[in-house]
């Protein structure tokens, strides 16, 4: 069954390289950014990779090739046969000034972007 949104924060289509890294082990997995938002991002399911909801991961996005890459510390929010979703637990200043401005430029309403970051302010996010 697909997971059914409830999302807060708009979604911005991106295509790029995403690499998942385990915390505990320092495993690796490639895999390709679907879109991301201010709270998460989704990611194609890299091959053999076993994980449960809850799990924390590192995520980097490659941007530009390699020009710009964003952290985040991200948890399992859901999966599906070829897609995951994530949830952020917490980005360094770059990443949020980077990721901001993604935002920012794709939105096209400072309306919605204020909204969106009034929202992650009260989330504690």
């Amino acid at each position: 069954m697909p997971f059914e949104e409830h999302r807060h924060f708009t979604r911005i289509p991106f295509d790029a390289e995403a690499v998942l890294i385990d915390p505990a082990s320092g495993r690796r997995y490639e895999a390709r950014l679907i879109d991301v938002c201010l709270k998460g991002a989704l990611t194609t399911r890299p091959a053999n990779w076993l994980t449960e909801a809850g799990h924390p991961w590192l995520l980097e996005l490659h941007l530009a090739g390699d020009e710009v890459v964003l952290n985040m510390e991200v948890t399992v929010a859901h999966m599906e046969t070829d897609r995951v979703g994530f949830h952020c637990e917490h980005m360094d200043l770059d990443t949020a000034t980077h990721l901001h401005r993604l935002v920012e430029l794709n939105l096209g309403d400072p309306a919605i972007l204020e909204r969106e970051l009034a929202e992650l302010i009260h989330s504690g996010g």
